[in-house]
């Protein structure tokens, strides 16, 4: 049975159960401060779970795609040197939210894999929870007796707390669980070790293909358990390791939902790769065989979460989607000899395998090839250098063992991969010191979770229920009460108090708007609200401290100033939108943005530099839409469909519901939560302040409304002003302006000649200071030119006679340099290398530096020291053997 099938098989059981079948969200996670990625089936509802929202249906089913890279489940290193662990996988779902529970969704699970999948009944195991007394959890004996109807007991497991208590995270829902296990060895391995023995043991062909979850707990702060008020079923199937078993292979990859993309591979390469059944290959093909698979694996995980919106960069979620770009490019680059950017050509492989489910692939096909075209550039670019940097660390090592600091330097400031180094260290005949290495990365790795520690208490409940509303688009100000609070601890902000409200006017963070600020006002205290976000569908409103009553009433209060300023960026921003599409093009799609009340930053797709003209068009097409005076046309709670038919933008990568809100302004129609003018004559105006890359086929554009407008226009006034003052006020300034910059020509090229003269007399008067020693002509001078002109003397000087050393220092804004020209036979015959000479002689100026064998430049501190390395350079042909 083909994947898709497999797919399609598992939704439409489900479907004829009663599940409402939804789409995989995005792997992105934009309104989840707690996740950077889907790491999970259920991560979509965890505020179902948490009873926070009501679900669409009782009964749910998906496929979800998840990324395992980050955080407690981190998968990434294990990826390629095994057949099952992935960074981006399918979860297969069904969800029952308070609806039915263990027998039907273990019945189910039977029935599907045994009837309708028809696997073999005597390969599966299942495990079920043996109890935790510590935590008052009993044994399940549910679910033992559910199996019991469909499995021999030898081959029911009893599993620990580790293998059958599934939590989703250190706080929050959580339950028992049941696995069900496949043994996929062959009959003579099965007759000789029981798969019991290796179930939840790590073994490639014995492997948890299904986890049944029962949600009956919530963990609290201090890690005790409580009833939740519902009890939920929350399921999760790999779909790879389906596709495994259903296709009678034992390996992930040689299922089809790899062959394509090692096809692709093997085409482009000219390697083979050999399926999981060859046994015995080469230590040579297996290297090969795990550098495919870590690029076909990684390829899927990268352009899936570029297509949903996820730019590879240096922090946060980008900087992870970077980190796994590059581990498939560093092992292609190592162990496939691709030296080019290769990686790209995969995506329309990915796009055509798995577009039918997945349309975001299909339709940002172009975009997705661009960015990991760049990405792959840059990164070799990078390598490149580093094997530059790493050759310079080799010539500065005495011995054979390279310091562990030095490679991590290399690894944390430069991104070249440890292994690599290894490699190259070894060709060389180095080694370098591991347990060093390790214990910076530590230090790194303790750095970086200080700055992000945070703990979070429980909430402390004052009205039970789910019983908050959202006020902000009507009211910037209202009575309200307290429902529930907690205290949140971080190493980054310190103690913060979470206030939820039951009608709050303050926006919180989503969208690419900042959240609101204000007040809390009470007849007896002010509380600053500092920032208001959305977690698990709760608004929380952050503070520094709590009101001494927390069952009084209050106002809330929303910084109406700061809110003006950020709905006049926000609806120029969805104007700047429909100017931009339409004049370069409706490729042009939002791929980011940030609205604040000081400027809006937009980030959209389009293949080039946008022209000084297409800017002043967008410019000029936002500021009469604004002149315009186009009312406010706000649609709320419509049905998704009717908004897109009105003509309405829907965002990639962006989770919509049913109902949705829609926001018009003349042709203007997007899809959109956050707040607005109500008339774009409220803008007043629109400038454009840059323009520029953020990746391969995505442009930035930052500009600013408003007051702001009015600032730039007053500092521009006021630089004219100055500039004018300078030159004298003169009645013509740019005439002005223009003369100088003739004058300062003709000066420059009075300058040039006058060196040139200066270069020339010098090199007469240079030749005759040259020593002969030990047959080299040697010179070492310090000479009163610019760094430029004395390296272009050095070179002159150094080509005028045979077997030469020449070294020069200068002096330029109070900063030593120095040079090194050596003839290209004393290189080759006398082994001698002027990086080294300035490496070395550029301890004496405080400096360093480095270049060629026969040609190197520094540059330094200590002017003093320039005395000491001219008398120094001639030992290094003096000591000459």
């Amino acid at each position: 049975m083909k994947s898709q099938d497999i797919r399609k098989a598992y939704l439409n059981f489900f479907e004829s159960k009663g599940h409402l079948i939804v789409p995989s969200a995005p792997i992105v996670l934009k309104d989840d401060p707690t996740l950077m990625f889907n790491n999970s089936g259920m991560a979509q509802f965890k505020e179902y779970f948490l009873g926070n929202g009501t679900p669409k249906s009782p009964r749910i089913a998906d496929t979800q795609k998840c990324l395992r890279v980050s955080g407690k489940h981190n998968d990434l290193e294990d990826v390629g040197f095994d057949t099952y662990h992935h960074t981006m996988f399918e979860m297969l779902g069904n969800w029952s939210f308070g609806d039915y529970f263990k027998k039907e969704a273990l019945d189910w699970a039977w029935e599907f894999l045994t009837e309708v999948l028809k696997l073999d009944k005597d390969r599966l195991y299942v495990s079920v929870f043996e109890g935790n007394p510590a935590e008052n959890v009993a044994f399940d004996q549910e679910a033992w007796d559910i199996w019991k109807q469909y499995v021999p007991e030898d081959r029911i497991i009893l599993g620990n707390k580790k293998d059958n208590f599934w939590e989703m995270g250190d706080q929050g829902p959580c339950g028992p669980c049941s696995e069900i296990h496949i043994d996929l060895r062959t009959d003579a391995e099965r007759a000789a070790v029981s798969g019991r023995s290796l179930v939840n043991a790590d073994h490639p062909q014995v492997v948890e293909i299904w986890n049944n979850v029962f949600m009956e707990f919530n963990r609290k702060a201090d890690g005790s358990l409580e009833k939740l008020p519902a009890q939920h079923v929350d399921t999760g199937m790999g779909f790879e390791r389906l596709c495994m078993a259903m296709q009678n292979v034992t390996s992930n990859y040689d299922t089809d939902v790899f062959t394509p993309l090692i096809e692709k591979v093997e085409q482009i390469t000219g390697l083979k790769y050999t399926s999981n059944e060859v046994k015995n290959v080469s230590e040579e093909q297996n290297k090969t065989n795990i550098a495919i698979r870590v690029i076909v694996d990684h390829v899927r995980a990268v352009a899936f979460a570029i297509a949903d919106g996820q730019l590879p960069s240096n922090t946060g979620a980008g900087y992870v989607i970077r980190r796994i770009l590059r581990r498939a490019i560093r092992y292609g680059f190592t162990f496939l000899n691709t030296k080019e950017p290769f990686i790209n050509k995969l995506v329309e492989v990915l796009a055509n395998q798995m577009g039918e489910f997945f349309p975001e692939i299909k339709s940002q096909q172009q975009l997705v090839t661009n960015v990991i075209r760049e990405e792959e550039a840059s990164f070799l670019r990078t390598l490149d250098q580093g094997l530059q940097l790493l050759d310079k660390v080799v010539a500065e090592t005495s011995g054979k063992e390279v310091s562990g600091a030095k490679v991590f330097e290399l690894y944390d400031t430069f991104g070249f991969p440890k292994d690599l180094t290894a490699l190259i260290l070894k060709e060389k005949g180095f080694s370098y010191n591991e347990s060093d290495f390790e214990s910076e990365l530590q230090k790194q790795k303790a750095r970086s979770r200080a700055a992000s520690e945070v703990s979070t208490e429980d909430w402390s409940v004052l009205i039970p229920g789910n019983v908050e509303t959202f006020v902000g688009y009507d009211q910037t100000e209202n009575e309200v009460k307290i429902t529930r609070i907690r205290k949140v601890d971080s190493k980054k902000d310190g103690i913060l108090y979470q206030i939820v409200l039951d009608n709050t006017p303050f926006y919180p963070e989503g969208g690419g708007q900042v959240g609101d600020k204000g007040t809390l006002v009470s007849a007896n205290e002010t509380i600053d609200i500092i920032d208001t976000k959305k977690e698990n569908n709760l608004i929380l409103h952050f503070a520094k401290q709590l009101p001494e009553n927390l069952e009084a009433g209050f106002v809330a209060k929303v910084n109406t100033d700061l809110r003006t300023s950020t709905s006049k960026n926000h609806s120029a921003t969805h104007l700047m939108h429909l100017a931009l599409r339409n004049i370069l093009g409706t490729h042009v799609e939002q791929k980011g943005s940030l609205v604040n009340p000081n400027y809006l930053r937009f980030d959209f797709s389009h293949f080039s530099k946008v022209s000084d003209e297409e800017l002043r068009q967008v410019e000029a097409s936002v500021n009469e839409q604004i002149e315009a005076q186009l009312q406010l046309q706000e649609y709320r709670n419509i049905p998704i469909q009717e908004a897109l038919d009105k003509g309405a933008m829907a965002l990639f990568g962006e989770k919509y519901g049913d109902s949705v809100r829609m926001i018009e302004f003349g042709e203007s129609k997007e899809l959109c939560g956050g707040i607005h003018v109500k008339n774009t004559a409220d803008i007043w105006h629109f400038k454009i302040i840059s323009e520029g890359a953020v990746a391969a086929g995505i442009r930035r554009i930052e500009a600013i409304t408003g007051d702001a407008v009015k600032d730039f226009y007053k500092n521009q006034e006021t630089t004219l002003a100055e500039i004018k003052e300078t030159l004298k006020n003169p009645q013509d300034v740019l005439k002005s302006v223009a003369s100088l910059q003739e004058d300062n020509a003709k000066l420059k090229k009075q300058i040039e000649q006058l060196l040139k003269e200066k270069v020339d007399g010098l090199k007469d008067n240079l030749l005759s200071d040259f020593q002969d020693i030990n047959g080299i002509n040697f010179l070492a001078k310090q000479v009163d030119l610019s760094m430029s002109s004395t390296k272009d003397l050095a070179q002159v000087i150094g080509t005028s006679k045979p077997n030469s050393f020449v070294f020069l220092a200068s002096v330029e804004d109070n900063a030593p340099n120095i040079h090194c020209y050596i003839s290209k036979e004393l290189v080759a015959e006398k082994g001698l290398n002027a990086g080294n000479v300035i490496r070395e002689l550029g301890k004496y100026i405080d400096g360093n530096g480095g270049g060629q064998p026969f040609f190197a430049s520094g540059k330094g501190k200590n002017v003093l020291g320039i005395k000491n390395a001219l008398g120094k350079a001639v030992d290094f042909i003096t000591n000459l053997k």
